[in-house]
């Protein structure tokens, strides 16, 4: 797999539980939480969707074939603005996974969009001070 597919297929399973618009080929539209993605074909599974005449549904699975765009609603987690900010506390002791969500911290604590969810001790607490020094300075700016 080429670099530009890896960048591809990680921003596209950065969207996943996140609110996404889906347009189809026929232009139909289908608003809901993307569940599940294929990436071989881009088939995608969306929870809590309705269309554009507000018809709700459980979950709306939609052939790739058929899939024309697929837009963010939502903004996803800067994880790699917090890996640098963890740096500046860590250094030389943070490693980013942004293709699988989450940030090692001194290779024992796991960092995700939702905090500190292995790990324990001073240093594990550190670091949800400072995840939770983030998303406040985040949510401040919108």
């Amino acid at each position: 797999m080429s670099v530009a597919q890896r960048k591809f297929f990680g921003e596209l399973g950065a969207l996943l539980e996140r609110t996404v618009m889906v347009v189809t080929t026929d232009g139909r539209k289908y608003t809901g939480v993307l569940s599940g993605l294929n990436p071989e074909n881009l088939s995608i599974c969306l929870s809590e969707a309705k269309d554009e005449k507000g018809q709700v549904f459980d979950k709306v699975f939609l052939n790739g074939n058929i899939v024309a765009e697929i837009l963010a609603i939502e903004k996803p987690f800067d994880l790699k603005a917090l890996a640098e900010r963890l740096e500046k506390v860590f250094p030389t002791m943070v490693k980013l996974y942004e293709d699988k969500g989450f940030i090692w911290v001194m290779d024992k604590i796991k960092v995700t969009e939702k905090g500190v969810v292995e790990g324990s001790g001073p240093a594990a607490e550190r670091v949800q001070r400072v995840y939770e020094q983030f998303v406040a300075e985040k949510q401040k700016k919108t």
